[in-house]
């Protein structure tokens, strides 16, 4: 018998396209070797993109917007009537949290909520909205965790009774399927030339702003680095538009599923982030053994510690000089890189997330 047979654990999500989405598709082989009955409910395309179903899961469709929305009321009804029979709801986020905390409500079902990221607050208006979902959230959540201390905090001070501190590992990777080389002919990237690689969605929360002013610089730069970025996002067009006007050496590959290939042909990595919980692509990047070039908000400096070029939020001459230094450099590029290997080790892997998630949702079953 698994820790948690008998047991339906429900997974609730928005819209997702990169690290709430990936992380949970690895958790649901877990949670079903623990022979819990588990459910996932969310957006239809979020579900299209990660095959929860192919990992275990019953889905069922409940659509969650990316930020506050008039059908939210809605889709609480709806996400109440899809755990009707639910032992566990585990809310990924604040925007599901909110929508499974309304559907939870006057109800004795565990709710544990996961904050993954801020709230990408656009105004004081929005921040306050923002704030006070998180203080109802906090009201009606058993446990609230963040992926990130700060995160922690922030669920703290917005009244949880009980609020941790819990890292979320990326998945394992597989092995690279292609030579450096392989790649790089595919990327039309010489041996000889530097390759700067950043992984993630085109979105302002990324910094590729701050990426693409740092690149203006390297055009005249005798080793002519070139970027590629990994992702695809609602910033595509204007990100394409400027690379374009500024005739930047840096392609969009658009969504990628060989991260592994890529990270092996990569000079470096770059993540000019203006936030991060732990980045799951800084971990893989940091466990593949390749340079990260990163900035240290959120909880990246206590996941870096100094075993990565650490520079400051919205600082393209500091990331410009950074990459440069490195790329002159070989021996410090690989001493960093060696140093990211070490440290990476000893991160908790993807089993020790779901190990930690099982036993406390244990610990919340059995309290009722």
């Amino acid at each position: 018998m698994g820790e948690l047979s008998n047991r339906t654990i429900v997974e609730v999500l928005g819209t997702s396209t990169g690290g709430v989405g990936t992380h949970l598709r690895g958790l649901v082989p877990y949670l079903v070797d623990a022979g819990a009955d588990v459910a996932v409910v969310g957006p239809q395309g979020t579900q299209d993109l990660f095959d929860f179903t192919g990992a275990g899961a019953r889905f069922a469709a409940v659509e969650i917007s990316a930020r506050p929305h008039p059908k939210d009321a809605q889709a609480a009804s709806r996400l109440r009537a899809a755990t009707a029979d639910a032992d566990l709801l585990h809310a990924h986020g604040l925007r599901a949290a909110t929508v499974a905390a309304a559907a939870n409500v006057g109800r004795s079902i565990p709710l544990v909520v996961t904050l993954h990221n801020h709230p990408e607050a656009a105004s004081p208006l929005i921040e306050t909205v923002y704030g006070a979902l998180e203080r109802f959230v906090a009201s009606q959540a058993d446990v609230m965790l963040g992926a990130s201390e700060d995160l922690a905090q922030r669920a703290r001070d917005a009244g949880s009774a009980r609020a941790e501190y819990a890292p979320v590992a990326p998945r394992e990777m597989g092995p690279a399927t292609r030579t450096p080389a392989e790649v790089r002919r595919e990327l039309q990237v010489p041996d000889g030339r530097p390759l700067v690689l950043a992984v993630g969605r085109l979105h302002q929360q990324k910094g590729y702003d701050t990426l693409l002013a740092a690149a203006k610089s390297w055009r005249t730069h005798p080793a002519h680095p070139q970027v590629v970025v990994a992702g695809d996002g609602p910033l595509q067009s204007q990100l394409q538009g400027q690379i374009d006007a500024d005739d930047l050496p840096v392609r969009l590959l658009g969504r990628r599923s060989d991260v592994p290939d890529l990270l092996g042909a990569a000079s470096l990595v770059v993540l000019p982030s203006l936030w991060e919980a732990r980045s799951l692509v800084a971990q893989e990047a940091m466990r593949a053994g390749v340079a990260l070039v990163s900035t240290t908000t959120g909880g990246m400096g206590e996941l870096v510690g100094d075993a990565a070029y650490r520079i400051p939020v919205s600082d393209p001459d500091a990331l410009a000089a950074a990459v440069i230094e490195l790329i002159e450099d070989p021996k410090r590029r690989a001493a960093l890189a060696a140093a990211g290997a070490a440290r990476a080790s000893g991160f908790a892997t993807e089993a020790d997330t779901a190990a930690h998630l099982i036993s406390l949702y244990r610990q919340e079953l059995d309290r009722r």
